[in-house]
């Protein structure tokens, strides 16, 4: 068994765009050695990892930690990420050697945990383990919360959805189509591909914000108004959706990525006055928020039965998996914040 294992820490914390070589780099790779195993504990081989936006926010410079849901992940430890991995040794009788178990592995290469640590991976018709990271995993529980628990979807709304073509949004959109029934799904993604492939999923229209007439077809897509809006990005689309809400109209505050890594130069609202003038509710969560409550094992029967029910599509279209090499996880993750992927983001370690 292994006694030493790669990993990559935190070196920097950024206020922008993450650095990825010279003096400055946000993270660095080092050989660490593994602890001993103690009883009911396992030692993990880490076979991919799930990349999310929410982990920009776990590394910003001068962050005050009282304000943060989660601690922040400290300079000179290892990144944080959940990941998939197979029990290779165990002192734990749950969880026998072969075992494939959800965990928060971070970037390294092995890990000892703990069994309560680790979350085995159920089968599932249809499901591939890196499903459990993205539509069966955190990113559809917090599609479904967002959606139903806090902007209160229904058949009778008309819902927008920001960032529909990545790992959030692009269950958002099913969701909201197949499962909550909602009269009309407008996507807002980054390309034109990207946009047909939303459709697919279920939307009933989708722009493209990179295009010259993006306003023009947000206007015309929005057109009469709607009830809800699951806001991804933040930023201009934001300022922009506060003036296409109907009256008492609901917001649903799930990320900002498009001014993650902006730093002083993020950008702000104009239209704020919209709130007040038709009484929007602007509301933001976070998924553990439901798992505190109890609710995400309601929430998985509901999506597991779905894509049962071919409600719910997990093809292959639905995440990008890139093959990637443990030096080069860092190259990767920053995918994300480029467009880089088509709904989940995943590295699979080679």
């Amino acid at each position: 068994m292994p006694q030493e294992t790669k990993q990559w820490l935190l070196a920097s914390e950024p206020v922008a765009d993450a650095i990825l070589s010279g003096p400055d780099s946000t993270f660095k790779l080092v050989t660490t050695t593994l602890p001993a195993l103690k009883d009911n504990q396992v030692l993990l081989h880490t076979t991919h990892l799930s990349n999310d936006p929410a982990q920009r926010g776990w590394i910003q410079r001068g962050q005050d930690p009282a304000r943060s849901y989660t601690p922040p992940v400290a300079v000179n430890t290892p990144m944080r990420a959940y990941g998939v991995a197979e029990v290779i040794e165990s002192t734990a009788a749950a969880l026998p050697t072969g075992t494939l178990v959800i965990a928060t592995v971070c970037w390294s290469e092995y890990a000892v945990l703990d069994a309560a640590e680790c979350r085995v991976l159920t089968p599932t018709d249809g499901a591939k383990p890196t499903h459990f990271l993205g539509a069966l995993g955190g990113t559809g529980l917090t599609a479904y919360y967002g959606l139903v628990d806090i902007a209160r979807a229904t058949a009778a709304d008309a819902v927008v959805v920001s960032g529909a073509a990545g790992a959030t949004g692009s269950m958002v959109v099913q969701i909201a189509k197949h499962i909550v029934g909602c009269k009309r799904v407008i996507g807002i993604a980054g390309s034109e591909e990207k946009c047909r492939w939303v459709e697919s999923l279920g939307a009933d229209v989708c722009v493209n914000y990179k295009a010259a007439s993006f306003k023009e077809d947000l206007w015309a897509a929005t057109e009469g108004f709607v009830e809800v809006y699951f806001d991804n990005v933040g930023g201009e689309i934001l300022d922009l959706m506060l003036q296409r809400l109907k009256r008492e109209g609901r917001v649903a505050a799930c990320g900002s990525i498009s001014n993650y890594n902006a730093g002083d130069k993020a950008a702000g609202l104009k239209n704020w006055f919209e709130i007040t003038r038709n009484r929007l509710e602007v509301k933001g969560f976070i998924v553990t928020d439901a798992v505190v409550a109890g609710k995400t094992g309601a929430f998985t029967k509901i999506l597991t039965a779905a894509v049962k029910e071919g409600k719910i599509k997990l093809g292959p279209e639905v995440e990008t998996v890139i093959p990637t090499k443990f030096e080069d996880i860092p190259k990767t993750w920053v995918k994300l914040f480029s467009g880089g992927n088509q709904g989940k983001l995943v590295t699979q370690l080679i």
